[in-house]
């Protein structure tokens, strides 16, 4: 916690990390996560409660004793089955270890008034109350309200805060989608079906050590990838067919060129680009480790691919550097670090990358940009940009997508895709946590004229 806030970490890498180094249970794991994941996703309302009964402002605080002050907060507010006093006394011995006598004393002091009486902000309609009771920041709050309503607003906000599934992407070149869930339920990895594709399949708890060693080595032997469901359909929007050309001009770390390479059955050739050549080696590691041997990666900005590859592909997928505003469900701490005056910076930047990388598009062929965010600067307002800028290309219609009929049924899935993912006049596609069950990505497509 303290170096997500103070040193601008990633939670995800400094989890995978620790949990990595440490030898914990299954469930002891299970504990580490939530509280540092549900910490981050609760942060302003934790804040609110502890503002209550803190005399000493939080900001004023040494970042390690406020990390401390809302782990222990988090567990009195949101974990009931943690018993009070033991949340109060762990929270009390990594005081001693980060502070003094006189932060030891004050941290016990505020939690066992926060334990006295763990109160939730209150609900409310306002913009204000939205973007506390459910721990956003205000101005996107205001965002959301602006374009999808009070309603829709608070659902979305809801779902960031809530844990999302465990899903994975099998790897149909070992067989076909029911094959490879069939061998891996019987490795003793049983997995349920997505509603949205047959790739898809989502896992439930580890449980046991058995099952999380029998989960690591049939990931290391290739049967799966951890992939959302959204990432997924920017691949199938590509539709790319054996035999194809095909670039995916920001790679890294290589999802989607591996799902590329098995929806065109490991036969033609994709390039995979990323302007930082360290991360590449990353996209090399999940090819072998899947079989894929299609995929040649390339160091290069994807605003350069016309002067080295002009008119060289048969589809182009630009899925761009954005502000991850889509997947706070797994990366909550970005909604504390983007501000408004970030995004008409990356939507310049993605433009610049969209028309560089369009011109690697051959005659007749396809380019799908998509970025992880709802925010329209980065989504439609690029799309609409290129397309009043480069008049050769012309939106194409959804070939090789799911909606144009409604998911398969399943218990707490997605609502009929008709209700599930707002369309844009161009023909681009917004997918929204709540509405989804997805993460929240932003894809569309464009034909360049023959």
């Amino acid at each position: 916690m303290y170096r997500v806030d103070a040193q601008g970490a990633w939670s995800g890498v400094l989890l995978r990390r620790a949990l990595e180094r440490a030898r914990l249970t299954p469930a002891d794991r299970g504990l580490a996560t939530e509280l540092t994941l549900g910490t981050l996703r609760r942060r302003a309302e934790v804040d609110w409660a502890l503002g209550r009964y803190a005399r000493t402002p939080l900001e004023s605080l040494p970042p390690r004793i406020r990390a401390v002050l809302r782990l222990g907060a988090y567990q009195l507010l949101f974990l009931p089955r943690i018993p009070p006093h033991a949340a109060c006394h762990e929270a009390v011995e990594l005081a001693r270890r980060a502070g003094h006598a006189g932060t030891v004393r004050f941290v016990n002091a505020v939690l066992r008034r926060v334990a006295a009486r763990p109160e939730r902000a209150p609900e409310g309609d306002t913009v204000e109350a939205i973007a506390l009771r459910h721990s956003h920041p205000r101005w996107l709050v205001a965002r959301w309200v602006g374009r999808l309503g009070i309603a829709e607003a608070r659902a979305l906000c809801e779902a960031n805060n809530t844990v999302p599934p465990a899903t994975v992407r099998l790897n149909t070149l070992r067989g076909a989608p029911g094959t490879v869930a069939a061998r891996l339920a019987d490795r003793g990895v049983p997995t349920e079906p997505s509603p949205w594709l047959a790739e898809a399949r989502r896992m439930g708890a580890a449980g046991g050590a058995d099952r999380v060693s029998a989960r690591r080595a049939a990931y290391e032997e290739g049967w799966f990838s951890p992939q959302d469901e959204a990432s997924m359909l920017v691949s199938r929007r590509v539709a790319p067919r054996p035999g194809d050309v095909v670039i995916d001009a920001c790679a890294a770390p290589g999802g989607k060129s591996a799902h590329l390479a098995a929806l065109m059955e490991n036969r033609g050739r994709i390039v995979a680009c990323d302007v930082h050549a360290a991360k590449l080696a990353a996209v090399a590691r999940q090819c072998a480790r899947l079989g894929v041997t299609i995929v040649e990666t390339r160091a290069l900005d994807a605003a350069r691919l016309g002067e080295t590859m002009a008119g060289a592909a048969d589809r182009v997928l630009v899925d761009a550097p954005c502000s991850g505003l889509g997947v706070l469900r797994r990366r909550p701490e970005i909604k504390w670090r983007v501000r408004p005056e970030d995004l008409a910076p990356r939507a310049a930047e993605q433009r610049r990358i969209l028309a560089g990388a369009a011109a690697a598009v051959r005659p007749g062929g396809l380019l799908v940009y998509s970025v992880c965010t709802p925010e329209p600067e980065e989504g439609v307002g690029v799309a609409q940009a290129f397309v009043e800028a480069h008049p050769e290309f012309v939106p194409a219609p959804p070939e090789g997508w799911p909606f144009d009929a409604a998911p398969a049924a399943s218990a707490g899935g997605p609502p009929p895709a008709g209700d599930a993912v707002i369309w844009d006049a161009g023909g681009g596609a917004l997918l929204l946590p709540h509405r989804t069950g997805t993460d929240g990505f932003f894809v569309a497509a464009f034909r360049r004229a023959a």
